[in-house]
């Protein structure tokens, strides 16, 4: 039989059919859409979490202990150690092996130390905070009788600062200026030797006397703060300012001078303390004397100190003697150059060393302030005599020679130096300038 023909589609199922044909084509792009979000979704996704567990937290048990205290006072490391319950023959073998780099016997009382052991108790490495600039550390090594020590070198930030301070009736020295400003008493030291030979800090200083100070320091753990050198100084007396800056030339030890390469170096510093001493009777032709109650000259010129108080060299010299000297009681006297000599009576020690012919260098300690001899208090009385005659110390050293002047050749650098300092001074960053310039005021 021959196929059935298929009936052809009237005009108006025709258009009904081309109408649902162009609807689903226009739905397809959004249900591909919503297929691919689907199976994507199943492809990617995540695994449950597990259920929570009931009961409390488990703490897992440090695998080190440490134990960190400062060191009592009268102890060694042997006692330090048996403290901490170190066996007497480990201990004995912890001490030789850190010798090589540091001797026991420099344990200091208050200086901080840190113990750190292993889980089983065993000892690992021993930490002790020598100075601002290293710390000791023995470690433990394989075999338990066997250590192994060195000195570290802190790692350090260094910065340099520049502080600005006034002379007025609330800070009425340099020292207190200082720390009101927020500087730090060993730059108020520092900063009065380098003017030692312009300005006598125990006389001469007054109100509205004001001064800036160009220094470096060292951070460690942000919190521990060490000083280093004074680069550049300024400082205004009655009107007059002066300058140093730090500088080294070639082959010589760093000194300072001032804005024209000039040694601030004297042969004599004005004083004999390092700082801030009161005088407390001047040199004079006819004194009252406190303790004899008659008129007599004053040869010399007291400072009232501390007992105690190191007394140094104003110069260069050799010990002509060092000895009880009667009514000057312990006194030591010094030879100088150009004819010179100084005297230093009522000390209550001598320093080390001083004996006669020894040589003392400037600045160098020769003894310690007393009452000895015919003394109402401690004091010092400071004396200079002058190709056998005693001058007067505040007025004669205005007349000594300074030191040698930068070189011709090293001038160019020296005002390289001394521009990029006094540019930071005031609180300018030169260019080129690695080190950043915090200010203080």
């Amino acid at each position: 039989r021959p196929p059935r023909a298929t009936p052809k589609p009237s005009s108006a199922a025709s258009d009904v059919y081309k109408r649902q044909q162009k609807l689903m084509f226009r739905r397809l792009p959004f249900l591909l859409l919503v297929v691919t979000v689907g199976l994507s979704g199943c492809a990617f996704k995540e695994a449950p979490l597990p259920e929570p567990t009931s009961g409390p937290d488990v703490f897992l048990k440090p695998d080190t202990t440490v134990v960190e205290d400062a060191v009592p006072r009268n102890a060694t490391l042997a006692t330090l150690l048996a403290s901490h319950d170190m066996p007497s023959d480990l201990a004995y073998q912890f001490v030789e092996a850190l010798r090589e780099v540091f001797d026991p016997r420099d344990l200091r009382s208050g200086h901080p130390y840190k113990l750190i052991y292993g889980p089983d108790g065993r000892f690992r490495r021993f930490e002790y905070h020598v100075d601002d600039d290293r710390y000791l550390q023995v470690k433990s090594l394989a075999k338990p009788t066997s250590f192994d020590a060195i000195l570290v070198d802190y790692e350090k930030r260094r910065e340099q600062v520049s502080m600005r301070g006034e002379i007025n009736q609330q800070n009425n020295s340099l020292f207190a200026a200082m720390m009101t400003g927020g500087g730090d008493t060993q730059i108020a030291v520092d900063m009065a030797q380098i003017f030692s030979g312009e300005i006598d800090f125990n006389t001469e200083v007054r109100l509205g006397d004001n001064f800036t100070v160009l220094y470096e320091r060292f951070v460690r753990d942000e919190i521990h703060i060490t000083h280093g050198d004074i680069l550049a100084a300024a400082f205004e007396n009655e009107g007059r300012q002066v300058y140093g800056f730090r500088f080294e030339v070639p082959g010589e030890a760093p000194a300072y001078f001032d804005t024209e390469g000039r040694s601030l170096k004297r042969q004599f510093l004005k004083s004999p303390f390092r700082f801030d001493p009161r005088v407390t009777s001047r040199f004079s032709y006819r004194r009252l004397h406190p303790v004899l109650g008659t008129h007599r000259p004053h040869l010399g010129v007291d400072y009232g100190a501390p007992t105690g108080t190191p007394v140094i060299a104003v110069a260069n010299g050799t010990v002509v003697s060092a000895a009880n000297s009667g009514g000057s009681g312990n006194m030591v006297r010094l030879r100088h150059n150009n004819g010179y000599e100084t005297y230093y009576l009522h000390l209550s020690r001598f320093a080390q060393g001083m004996r006669r012919g020894a040589r003392v260098a400037q600045g160098s300690v020769i003894g310690y302030v007393g009452s000895t001899g015919l003394s109402t208090g401690p004091h010092l009385d400071y004396r200079i005599r002058r190709n056998g005659t005693f001058v007067n110390p505040l007025t004669e050293l205005r007349n000594m020679p300074p030191g040698d002047p930068i070189p011709d050749e090293q001038m160019a650098a020296f005002l390289t130096v001394r521009d990029r300092a006094i540019a930071k001074m005031a609180g300018r960053q030169p260019s080129g300038d690695e080190l950043p310039v915090a200010t203080t005021q």
